[in-house]
């Protein structure tokens, strides 16, 4: 079993996720090459491309998704919300649906909605939204009812009936417009691939977007239990080949493609990203060590194991950052470690950008001293790491 470099391991993903000199401006390919961006966060998928493009505009975004409509949101794996590429939507939604529905039926059972409450209002709701959009408020004042219809709308779109469309207050809100899925996309059959075979091809495109990985990592991403997971992998064997990693335990498996992309690589030295909370890099992974030291844990990861916005350089974890808006606006960086002057003025470089694309206006860097770590702190801590600073 060959053994590779971590430094080399983490260049090799760099360059998948499209985090090095491989950035391009073609939002589409990006979204199928890293399988998809984390939607929970309205903001995370502006400021995940903004890290892997060399030029981008919010309006891109809104254009693949709500206008072209190459793009959608569902919720898939982990429960979670994707924006993913047209052709990946029905195997996402074929693999994970089961999971996805169970919870939303117990959420909405725990709010009060009956099962003959859901099957009788969300007719209501289907008829309501022929040939247009509402957000959730206009359907419960059309409706007139005490019910959560929030609840029963998400049900509504994990089934495969809604689909999340355009927000009502920009690019940073969470208050979408929901459409009939069959109207939104009337090419798309949700139903075309068996969920057997939609499981096999999920956990083949994630071990290209983010292999080498190990179990523990495909069964965290998918959600999948681990017997089933294991069982996808032994499918796999033919295509897969096992190596160990200089630094970690155990063996990982990757593409047999990717260890002959990885044996010719070079890697490009002091690259530095910073990516926003909940990135598909840093959520994509069980076990965290190939990129970020144990002793800073908790200050990258609440105890949900959610990611707060993080500074890369090399592909390892060295800091975190956030963004203050009041008065004038300031980019806040708080690094674990001194680094060279050259890495930090890149950083700084970098902070200006992503903080202007956010406020449309030049920021002031902020340097922190210190940190309260995300463990130690409230639940939503994670869009605001450098609150306190």
């Amino acid at each position: 079993m060959k053994v590779f470099d971590l430094n080399a391991i983490n260049h090799l993903v760099l360059r998948k996720q499209h985090l090095t000199d491989s950035k391009i401006d073609d939002i589409v390919q990006i979204v199928r090459d890293i399988n998809g961006l984390h939607a929970t966060d309205p903001a995370t998928p502006y400021l995940s491309l903004l890290a892997r493009t060399n030029t981008f505009a919010k309006t891109r975004l809104d254009e693949e998704l709500y206008v072209k409509r190459n793009l959608g949101k569902i919720r898939c794996m982990r429960k979670t919300v994707f924006a993913l590429s047209k052709e990946m939507i029905p195997i996402a939604y074929s693999a994970t649906k089961k999971m996805a529905q169970i919870a939303s039926e117990k959420y909405s059972q725990y709010l009060g909605v009956t099962q003959k409450q859901y099957e009788e209002t969300s007719k209501s709701v289907l008829k309501m939204l022929k040939g247009k959009g509402m957000t959730t408020k206009e359907v419960k004042k059309a409706l007139r009812t005490e019910l959560n219809i929030s609840a029963i709308i998400n049900l509504m779109c994990d089934e495969g009936l809604l689909i999340r469309g355009n927000p009502r207050h920009g690019w940073r809100s969470n208050i979408h417009t929901y459409y009939l899925f069959r109207e939104y996309f009337p090419d798309i059959n949700l139903n075309a691939i068996h969920e057997a075979k939609a499981k096999e091809v999920l956990v083949k495109q994630y071990i290209a977007s983010f292999g080498p990985v190990n179990q523990n990592d495909v069964t965290w991403w998918t959600g999948f239990l681990k017997r089933e997971a294991e069982e996808i992998i032994e499918r796999l064997q033919d295509q897969i080949t096992q190596i160990r990693i200089s630094e970690l335990k155990g063996s990982y498996f990757m593409l047999s493609s990717d260890s002959k992309l990885l044996q010719s690589l070079t890697p490009k030295k002091h690259v530095v990203n910073l990516l926003p909370s909940l990135d598909p890099y840093l959520m994509g992974y069980k076990d965290r060590e190939r990129y970020l030291k144990c002793k800073y844990y908790e200050y990258v990861f609440d105890r949900s194991g959610n990611a707060t916005s993080t500074i890369l350089l090399d592909g390892e974890v060295i800091g975190v950052w956030d963004i203050a808006e009041k008065d004038e606006p300031s980019v806040k960086l708080f690094l674990f470690e001194e680094v060279k002057k050259a890495a930090f003025n890149s950083i700084c470089l970098m902070a200006k950008k992503t903080g202007k694309f956010i406020v449309d206006k030049e920021v002031q860097i902020k340097e922190c001293r210190s940190m309260v770590p995300l463990t130690q702190r409230t639940a939503g801590s994670v869009m605001t790491p450098l609150k306190d600073c």
